[in-house]
């Protein structure tokens, strides 16, 4: 495994090992070059904001440790708690405990809420109990036998998530998570990934809103052309308005 610099995270002890790691990632849109040597680092427990402007790379950097066929990772390794996903299929990520949350959600359509989440858990091995994803989402509770495909956006994101957590993971992955949603539902769903740190998840989060996903985070890494320009604290980048306008336009 490959070695990488410590974070100063004053959240993490220092002598922390770092529990996900990517190196050199080089990835491939057909011969479109989407992720051009990207290095990530991640300590248990830390939630990391990737940033960029669009097209700078994010969610097919996200894509790439899901080890989805596109974009194709033609070069890099990537590890997660002493395990090599580089060498694994999508579905077998999955297993080893990665979790992607797609823009889109994937909600299953003609299956209820209780459905779609227990579908996740047909296979081992199996995470949270409905019952616990209840307590955190009361509103899944609500609705647990109507249609996934009819909640609110917000709802949706929320069955997502709880999909999710269905399974055992170690690392949510959260692509654009507060896209469409009002003020009022990015607060609840900041506050319940709030809580799935405190449960130690690692979790990355590609946003456009980039100052919620900041003040959200731990750590921030910033994309520009498939390259890292920033990997550092995230309360830094929100006191640096020079590199907030170059990189993320805020």
């Amino acid at each position: 495994m490959s070695n990488f610099t410590q974070t100063k995270n004053p959240n993490v002890a220092a002598t922390a090992p770092v529990f996900f790691s990517a190196w050199d990632l080089h990835a491939y849109y057909g011969e479109s070059y989407i992720v051009q040597g990207v290095n990530l680092n991640i300590h248990e427990g830390e939630i990391l904001a990737l940033l960029g402007r669009n097209g700078a790379g994010k969610t097919s950097t996200l894509r790439a440790i899901a080890r989805l066929d596109n974009p194709a990772l033609r070069k890099g390794e990537i590890w997660l708690d002493h395990q090599p996903l580089h060498t694994m299929a999508s579905h077998e990520a999955s297993k080893a405990g990665v979790a992607l949350v797609p823009e889109d959600r994937r909600i299953i359509q003609g299956l209820t809420v209780e459905e779609n989440i227990q579908l996740a858990q047909i296979e081992k091995p199996i995470g949270w109990s409905l019952e616990r994803i209840y307590e955190l989402f009361p509103r899944l509770g609500e609705r647990r036998k109507q249609e996934g495909t009819t909640l609110s956006g917000g709802e949706q994101q929320m069955l997502a998530i709880g999909r999710a957590l269905a399974r055992d993971i170690k690392l949510l992955l959260l692509d654009e998570p507060y896209e469409g949603l009002a003020p009022v539902i990015v607060h609840e769903i900041e506050k319940t990934l709030q809580l799935i740190r405190e449960q130690g998840i690692t979790t990355i989060i590609v946003e456009q809103n980039a100052v919620a996903a900041l003040k959200l985070a731990d750590r921030a890494v910033i994309l520009d052309t498939g390259t890292v320009v920033y990997d550092g604290l995230a309360k830094d980048v929100l006191d640096d308005e020079k590199l907030r306008h170059e990189y993320l336009a805020i």
